[in-house]
């Protein structure tokens, strides 16, 4: 069921049942804004439930959560152990909806908005000595960079870090990390990588 947020019903959403809500931890229940946009779609609550499971001993210290979308992987990790979580994204509507969600769940003390390119992020967070402990990796499907992307990040995921990484095809490792697991949910792939 989607309700239309009375604020501003062209663009944001209030997604109730199988979507857009806070699953687990100690911020379960709290339903998150989405919105539409072509070429965007949330994680299912099955898909992440499980993917959850599987990462909930690599949930700690800083959390990268980019392509941030509404920012449901990120605040998922805040409720389950993450000390702070970086979003980042490239579209104002999606920075304005992760700036929403994180007002709505109280965490804006342990977050960090970032409105810039995927590439300028991953600069700034190497020049800054900035690491992570885990990687949520949700790119536009469109997008054909994951090795290049993988790459660039292999420096700034401390070591024992995970990467999570959703996408449409059963994705060929090629990237310094090593493959960990691999699962598919109907069409959808999501490849667990460790340093």
């Amino acid at each position: 069921m989607i309700q239309k947020n009375a604020k501003n019903n062209k663009m944001y959403y209030n997604i109730i049942g199988d979507y857009m809500r806070i699953i687990s931890g100690k911020y379960k229940g709290v339903t998150l804004l989405g919105f539409n946009i072509e070429g965007t779609r949330p994680t299912m609550d099955r898909v992440k439930e499980s993917m959850f499971a599987i990462i909930q001993n690599n949930i700690k210290g800083n959390v990268l959560d980019l392509f941030a979308g509404s920012g449901a992987l990120g605040l998922e990790a805040l409720s389950n152990g993450a000390d702070k979580v970086y979003f980042v994204d490239n579209n104002d509507i999606a920075i304005d909806t992760i700036k929403k969600n994180i007002d709505k769940v109280k965490v804006k003390d342990d977050t960090f908005v970032y409105n810039k390119d995927y590439k300028k992020a991953i600069k700034e967070f190497k020049e800054n000595n900035i690491n992570f402990d885990l990687v949520l990796l949700d790119p536009p499907y469109s997008y054909h960079i994951l090795s290049n992307l993988l790459n660039s990040l292999y420096d700034i995921v401390n070591d024992k870090g995970m990467v999570v990484l959703e996408y449409d095809f059963d994705f060929i490792n090629t990237s310094k990390f090593k493959l960990f697991k691999s699962k598919k949910y109907g069409k959808k792939y999501v490849t667990f990588l460790k340093k």
